[in-house]
């Protein structure tokens, strides 16, 4: 069996890993390559494998740096199917459409200025349409239930933490008589955070290809990032200014959003600061965030459905272009909150280009800026910047948040892997900045002694099995083993049938029957 690493290898963006065997060829991921010019050029490029060869998909999320080059590889020859999340692949179904649309409008945007000096005009990697037309290829699966993909391969998705429908991949690959479970971590989330559940625990592993995002550094508590959040909302308001977040549109704009219910709720927040939702994007996903609740952290899901939260701030959806521009004209007393969540495309860049010229105003980011990014080259302290072909000075309070990342820190992924009940045989170090990844491999060197990786971008290994399966060693006495994996089976049979149980009646508005159940369910626990 061969793994090869055709994304986020000594980078965050991109991710795509090849899984080869003598029957199946197959990726996980099909990510689009932000940043730097040099990466970006990767989209345009022919893919390293002909997409027409590869038998199937396996999405872990639907973030853009996962998802964003499914439509081009369904354009130029894959027919197989895509696997992923059920709430993933509804939020693929509006970010990847959105994706050619942006890449269509900047493209077009630049066509102007090349038409004008006789160059010749660029080409979208893929269009709006290339993106819906890729959407019948989609297949939910259930979250906790293990699938037979052909007669070799079982997958699992397993809770990520990460954003609402993100999955850590586990797979069993049968080659040559022998069972090999690589497991994919995808990004890994926090823990306690409001919107998603905890990172789930993953028994054990052969081999392990685990993300590295903030490998070298730790967040701050996010049970503190609200009241942080409020300071520097006040501070802005009192000099005048607007607040502008570059905020992803999926899972991000979402927290931002709730830490501002809970907020009002407290009356700690102004009533008559006006809170706009700039993206069409981050709308549309809102509105498929709020039907998921039962995916939320228990005491969110809580809090969210006892009460209308929308009462609790002054909230305003741009949807429309026109609704956008107005935003131009405003001086003070409003948060605006747009995409993209890295400063690259997208209407953020016209608030940056009407505030951060601005001292009053504040530019706030609270999600991670790859290097070579606009967003990154604020961060860095750059005095003047070009936007739309027009140079910018950089004047506004430029601050950070890092308590809101929707990406496990290095103690997060060292806890995470230590959970492992089985260790695994390799560990490959992906999705970060080299120094992010040293910096994990050292910390997990420090603990374990295991032969760990960090890939270059198109490097590929050969994979051997264990000489034996690897099964979870939870205590020492076999009676007890089996006992541990029949509880932890029945356990999950019965999640899924519950969650089954919810959309449906949710779906058909039959919540009595929904809280008879649940009635059932607390007097035996």
């Amino acid at each position: 069996m061969k793994l090869k690493f055709l994304g986020a290898a000594k980078t965050v963006t991109g991710s795509c890993f090849l899984v080869e065997t003598g029957d199946f060829r197959f990726i996980v991921d099909c990510g689009l390559f932000q940043g730097p010019k040099s990466l970006q050029e990767r989209n345009y490029e022919d893919f390293p494998v002909d997409p027409a060869s590869i038998d199937f998909i396996i999405l872990t999320h639907a973030h853009i740096d996962h998802s964003g080059l499914i439509p081009k590889l369904c354009k130029k020859g894959f027919t197989g199917p895509i696997y992923c999340s059920y709430i993933t692949e509804e939020l693929c179904r509006v970010m990847l459409p959105d994706s050619g649309y942006i890449q269509e409008s900047e493209v077009e945007r630049k066509n102007r200025k090349r038409k004008r000096s006789g160059l010749k005009l660029l080409e979208p990697i893929y269009t709006a349409q290339d993106a819906l037309n890729c959407l019948s290829q989609f297949r939910s699966l259930n979250v906790d239930e293990t699938i037979n993909i052909n007669p070799n391969i079982d997958i699992r998705l397993r809770t990520a933490g990460h954003i609402l429908g993100a999955s850590i991949i586990e797979l069993w690959v049968q080659e040559n008589g022998k069972k090999s479970k690589l497991v994919f971590s995808g990004d890994l989330g926090n823990v306690n955070q409001p919107l998603v559940k905890d990172p789930a625990t993953i028994e054990s592993a052969d081999f392990l290809i685990i993300e590295s995002t903030y490998g070298n550094r730790l967040h701050d508590s996010a049970l503190g990032r609200a009241d942080k959040f409020l300071q520097v909302i006040n501070e802005t308001m009192a000099k005048g200014g607007n607040l502008v977040i570059p905020a992803f549109a999926v899972e991000r704009t979402q927290d931002i959003i709730y830490d501002l219910i809970k907020l009002g709720y407290e009356k700690k927040l102004d009533p008559d600061i006006k809170v706009y939702i700039d993206s069409p994007l981050a709308i549309a996903a809102t509105e498929i965030f709020v039907k998921n609740r039962e995916s939320y952290d228990d005491t969110t899901r809580a809090f969210m459905m006892k009460r209308d939260p929308w009462q609790y701030i002054n909230l305003h959806l741009s949807r429309t272009r026109e609704e956008s521009l107005q935003l131009n004209d405003t001086l003070g007393k409003s948060i605006i909150i747009s995409a993209s969540g890295m400063c690259e495309a997208g209407r953020i860049k016209h608030h940056l280009k009407h505030n951060l010229w601005r001292p009053e105003s504040t530019i706030l980011f609270v999600g991670y800026q790859a290097a070579g990014t606009l967003g990154r080259r604020i961060l860095d302290g750059e005095q003047i910047v070009t936007i739309h072909g027009e140079k910018i000075a950089v004047k506004a309070d430029i601050r950070r948040i890092e308590a809101y990342s929707a990406h496990a820190d290095k103690d997060g992924l060292l806890d995470w892997l230590m959970s492992f009940v089985v260790k695994p045989k390799d560990i490959f170090i992906v999705h970060g900045e080299e120094d992010a990844q040293l910096a994990l491999a050292e910390a997990i060197q420090e603990k374990l002694n295991i032969p760990i990786f960090i890939p270059d971008w198109l490097q590929e290994f050969e994979l051997f099995a264990r000489e034996e399966e690897v099964r979870p060693h939870y205590v020492h006495v076999d009676r007890e083993l089996s006992e541990a994996i029949k509880a932890e089976q029945m356990y999950l049979q019965a999640s899924l049938k519950l969650n089954e149980m919810f959309r449906e009646n949710w779906a058909r508005g039959n919540y009595e029957k929904i809280i008879e159940a649940m009635q059932n369910i607390s007097t035996i626990v």
